[in-house]
């Protein structure tokens, strides 16, 4: 697997500063209610994708409010290295929780990964077709013999890719496409390509902030066919201790309630975790989180954790059929709503 778009070089840059070295647990790791005399208490170890980041705050604020000592287990956020697999430590044992995009979990569970979902994170999906406003395009038909900036063919970015050209009636040979890694503010605004494929609490964010004039096109017309970052865990994991699956994920749940109430302690908790932290990145860092917080899709301030079914149903039909995953998944054996009541 390939290192995830959800957190981009220029987001590392301009919020953290640097990586987190490899495998490298959070200073201020929970440890919860150990077990019977005599016996080990259960490890809940979740991976967060990457870089420390505003986009990971709700764990942050549930491991400072000790929201993770309701859980019946010894809970330490770990964080990826910049280099690492997105799957590596969660197939190897190391890691018994991982966030990352649902789509990602189908492709993996169809290469053989005992993976499942037990929880959404981002309601709505972030990927988009990113565009200047005095550009010609105005809508997605209108990339037809024109340049589309992506990181690389992985990923959420390369997926929705895809849901954008399907979406358009256009083809891989109708454009050009151009892997620019993780530079596509900096493709875009300089016009070494037309478009490019940007998160809505990245990107777009940066383009914003800048002299460029951003528009944002949505690669699907109502849902799209792609299930956004969710917690994941295994399902040997889950029958083995579905009660700190439940309590995980109620405390992930409480956790982005109480990010979302109060941003600038969320920043203040995630400046904290973030390696060369600077107050110039605060101002990018708010803009970040609310987004973010606007993908999360709370309801009077509560955050429902339940996956839509008809969603991942739609996910595994367009995976099959578009040809981006090796084997058909059954997208009731990809996800789950058991842990999340």
């Amino acid at each position: 697997m390939h290192r995830r778009s959800l957190l981009t070089a220029a987001l590392a840059l301009a919020v953290a500063g640097c990586a987190a070295p490899s495998g490298t647990p959070t200073a201020g790791s929970a440890s919860a209610t150990a077990g019977p005399s005599g016996t080990p208490a259960v490890r809940a170890t979740i991976g967060l994708s990457y870089i420390p980041s505003v986009q990971f705050a709700p764990f942050y604020v549930a491991e400072a409010d000790a929201l993770f000592g309701g859980v019946a287990a010894d809970v330490t956020l770990r964080h990826h290295g910049a280099t690492e697999g997105l799957f590596t430590a969660f197939s190897s044992g190391a890691e018994d929780f991982l966030v990352a995009a649902g789509s990602e979990a189908m492709q993996a569970r169809a290469e053989g990964v005992d993976v499942i979902a037990v929880s959404s994170y981002y309601q709505a999906f972030p990927a988009q077709v990113l565009v200047l406003d005095a550009t010609p395009i105005r809508s997605l038909a209108d990339l037809r013999g024109r340049s589309l900036g992506v990181p690389g063919r992985y990923g959420e970015s390369w997926l929705a890719a895809q849901v954008a050209l399907r979406t358009a009636g256009l083809s891989e040979a109708d454009v050009t496409i151009v892997e620019v890694g993780y530079t596509q503010v900096a493709a875009l605004t300089n016009k070494k390509v037309d478009a490019v494929i940007g998160f809505s609490n990245n990107e777009l964010v940066q383009l914003g902030t800048g002299e460029a004039k951003p528009r944002a096109l949505p690669v699907a017309d109502g849902t799209v066919p792609l299930v956004s970052v969710c917690l994941l865990t295994s399902n040997a994991y889950a029958k083995a201790h579905p009660q700190v699956v439940r309590q995980v994920v109620a405390a992930v749940a409480r956790g982005i309630e109480r990010t979302a109430a109060d941003q600038s302690r969320a920043i203040d908790l995630a400046a904290a975790q973030i390696p060369g932290w600077s107050a110039t990145a605060r101002p990018n860092a708010e803009a970040v989180l609310a987004a973010t917080v606007q993908l999360m899709a709370l309801h009077d301030g509560a955050f429902d954790p339940a996956l839509d079914p008809a969603q991942w149903t739609a996910m595994g039909r367009f995976l099959d059929s578009a040809g981006l995953i090796s084997a058909s998944v059954t997208p009731t054996d990809a996800f789950s709503n058991d842990y999340a009541n």
